[in-house]
């Protein structure tokens, strides 16, 4: 009889968390446009914290290219604060080409369209709060 009470505490449990998660999770759409061709693909990144900003992605897509635009779409994101990179991977090479000084020759961008000065945009200009679904635009 203990056993079959703890299966149901734990069920209820579990149950009860799917339902409060469901509450919180929400779509962000990301809209590229401005590209300088529609060859390759996106490679964009979804970053929830600083720490992680343009190392380690929280959740990752690759995007087709059409008309030198591109979408991605990020499901079930949980209420936080976040930012977003992305590359064109123009020669589906699978990384972001540089000439020999280190300067990006692939189109490159960020959440809130920041822009960096001699190096990466900084977080604290591409982060955004996630509390419903969002559509980021990004203009090249």
């Amino acid at each position: 009889m203990n056993t079959i009470l703890r299966i149901l505490i734990k069920l209820v449990v579990q149950a009860s968390l799917v339902v409060f998660q469901s509450g919180t999770m929400h779509t962000v759409t990301v809209n590229i446009t401005g590209l300088d061709s529609s060859d390759g693909k996106l490679l964009v990144g979804l970053y929830d914290s600083e720490e992680h900003f343009l190392d380690k992605r929280f959740k990752s897509a690759i995007g087709e290219i059409s008309e030198a635009t591109g979408q991605v779409v990020f499901k079930d994101i949980p209420d936080g604060i976040y930012a977003i990179s992305f590359i064109h991977d123009e020669n589906d090479n699978g990384k972001m080409d540089t000439n020999f000084l280190g300067i990006p020759k692939e189109d490159y961008g960020c959440s809130n369209n920041a822009k960096g000065f001699m190096g990466p945009p900084k977080w604290e200009d591409a982060k955004f709060e996630l509390k419903d679904n969002k559509i980021v635009n990004i203009q090249l």
